[in-house]
């Protein structure tokens, strides 16, 4: 059915209303790709097999039926809480159950979909207390979600679903009740500021492509979110597509756009789907292609997969890796708003930008700015993840703490042991440290400490964290992914890393330390591209709040966590040695000797630090100094 105009779509949103109502149970099954790999399609599948056995009409997929009273089941977004996956929410009593198994399926559906029972074992426990709804449950309750609110709330592969609760009403307002002027003023006065990293104002870039007098244009999303320890992009795109969409054609009818194209990477293959999904059903519905909802307005959408090439996250490097050619950064200017694909002007966001913007339409810029820090507006996700107890998809307003996001939604350190960094921004970002807990994440606060928010990836690390490591981790990360077109980089990051190497396999000297500091100096300056400009930010916060410990590797020898093989220090503890000899009979270089049922001893010249005798011994007499 193709919806022609303003009075057919709202009808459209009724009629599917009426159609949700009908269903007496809901269950939402996480259709995320967390779950997905724990299992739970196959939950899915079973609980549906279950609620059809005993006579009640399950809906799988929300159609126009009316035949009384029926059972949706649905595949929802990711919910956030994806180390406790899988997970399921059960409406209207908002039961919410984690850890799900094939086995607990009957008996789910016995209790609590024929039934109002609470399966108590699936519930969430804290310290003896339990918490049978999801916005009760502490990593819940103390976040903001906005752009988040559907992912688990709908069903991800539903346009009727989303129609009925009210989506594409922001663009139904866009074309009937305000001009172009009116969408980009509003955008602009929101002070909604880029989520992609670099946090320039978005309104300001919309009004520039606007302005450009160009017959073509387009509207590019970057869905490539090559941070490795990121995933809230994925997770919009596979848990509300349908939002992306409707942020993508808003700005396409703002700027004079009639195509607009999503860059995900390949390695989405369930975001993929499930955009392709949603285009295939807007076009259908007459809500994507020519004259939407019959108006002279008309716009597509195209899907590009990247090949996982962190570079193609930078604007110039993506919109030449759509153009079907080696994804690298061009000179600027001219800028992207200026001559980007295809040489046109060209409005460029990414996934969670572009969410925001039906809702910033819908409810107006005041109550978007009425959300954190004025000159950092609204609420920022983050993929908490690390050595902290819950990890998973959070969103907050601008502005949280560090404290309250690792210690009143993370739940703390996993297993009691002591902070010690956040590495925030992924690869382009920095590790703070203690002393930051208290400072507001917004785009202006950390840069003053040298850090920035980036894609929003959030890396938790405790005391057993080797801070040099975590740097050459980064940078070896950066140097690979290099596209080496400018010298700075592709030479400068690959120093870099030589003498990173270096000191964590214990041949580091002290004027190592000025050279890495001078090497991150040059690259800042004269790097071609963002990415390349913000290599050494890992390297150079490191250096700035942890230097003791590269000072401990250096003069030392010895790395406090244990966690550079080279500098591990093995002894046997002669009190505790029994003289059995088991660890010399494993030993792979003969570095052990001694006499029967006298102390033996490690020649550490020898050692390879394998750790084998550690693992054989049953006395506890070989210790890590």
């Amino acid at each position: 059915m193709r919806i022609n105009n303003r009075t057919e779509i709202k009808n459209y949103r009724d009629k599917f209303l009426k159609e949700l109502e009908r269903q007496k149970k809901k269950i939402y099954v996480c259709g995320g790709t967390g779950c997905v790999a724990g299992g739970s399609m196959e939950i899915f599948h079973k609980i549906q097999e279950l609620i059809e056995a005993r006579g009640l009409k399950c809906e799988v997929i929300l159609e126009e039926d009316g035949c009384g009273e029926t059972v949706g089941l649905k595949k929802s977004g990711c919910h956030g809480f994806c180390e406790m996956g899988p997970v399921l929410r059960i409406e209207p009593a908002k039961l919410f159950y984690l850890k799900v198994k094939l086995e607990d399926c009957e008996e789910i559906v016995e209790k609590s979909i024929i039934g109002d029972e609470v399966v108590e074992r699936l519930i969430y426990n804290e310290e003896g207390k339990t918490y049978p709804v999801q916005e009760e449950i502490p990593f819940y309750k103390h976040q903001t979600r906005t752009v988040l609110e559907d992912c688990g709330q709908i069903d991800a592969e539903s346009i009727n679903e989303y129609i009925a609760y009210g989506g594409y009403s922001a663009l139904e307002k866009c074309l009937f009740d305000i001009t172009r002027d009116d969408i980009v003023k509003t955008i602009y006065d929101s002070n909604l500021r880029g989520r992609g990293g670099g946090g320039f104002p978005a309104g300001r870039k919309w009004q520039q492509v606007k302005n450009q007098k160009a017959e073509i244009k387009y509207v590019v999303c970057n869905g490539d979110e090559g941070d490795p320890g990121a995933f809230m992009d994925r997770s919009i795109m596979e848990g509300d597509p349908h939002k992306l969409l409707e942020g993508m054609m808003i700005a396409g009818y703002a700027a004079g756009a009639k195509e607009g194209y999503i860059y995900v990477r390949a390695e989405y293959p369930l975001a993929v789907q499930r955009l392709d999904m949603a285009i295939e059903q807007a076009r259908t519905e007459g809500i994507l292609g020519e004259n939407i909802l019959g108006t002279d307005f008309s716009f597509d959408i195209h899907i590009v997969k990247g090949a996982g090439a962190f570079v193609c996250g930078e604007g110039s490097a993506l919109t030449t890796s759509i153009e079907g050619n080696r994804g690298m950064p061009r000179v600027k200017p001219p800028r992207t708003v200026e001559h980007g694909l295809f040489n046109q002007p060209t409005l460029l966001n990414n996934v969670e930008t572009f969410a925001n913007v039906p809702i910033i339409i819908a409810k107006g810029a005041e109550w978007y700015k009425s959300i954190g820090p004025e000159a950092s507006p609204g609420t920022k996700a983050f993929a908490l993840t690390g050595n902290i107890a819950n990890t998973g998809l959070i969103e907050v307003p601008m502005g949280t703490t560090l404290r309250k996001i690792i210690f009143d939604i993370g739940g703390g350190i996993r297993g009691g042991k002591k902070f010690k960094a956040v590495q925030i921004g992924g690869p382009s970002g920095a590790c703070i440290t203690e002393e930051h807990l208290d400072l507001p994440l917004d785009f202006d606060s950390l840069k003053k400490v040298g850090a920035m928010i980036g894609s929003g990836g959030l890396v938790v690390m405790d005391e057993d964290t080797c801070m040099v490591e975590v740097a050459r981790f980064f940078m070896n990360f950066t140097q690979n992914e290099s596209c080496g077109k400018c010298v700075p980089c592709r030479e400068g990051t690959r120093r870099m890393l030589d003498i990173l190497e270096k000191i964590v396999a214990g041949n580091g000297e002290m004027s190592d330390l000025d050279t890495l500091e001078q090497l991150a100096d040059t690259i800042k300056s004269t790097a071609l591209c963002g990415l390349g400009k913000t290599a050494a930010n890992p390297v150079v916060s490191t250096l700035k709040y942890f230097r003791d410990e590269y000072v401990e590797h250096i003069v030392d020898k010895k790395c406090r966590t244990h966690n550079c093989q080279a500098l591990k220090q093995l002894y046997i503890d002669a009190e505790a040695c029994k003289g059995c000899s088991l660890c010399s009979k494993v030993c792979p270089v003969n570095a052990i000797s001694g006499k029967i049922k006298e102390p033996f001893v490690i020649d550490t010249a020898k050692c390879i630090k394998c750790g084998a005798c550690i693992e054989k011994c049953k006395f506890g007499a070989v210790k890590e100094d």
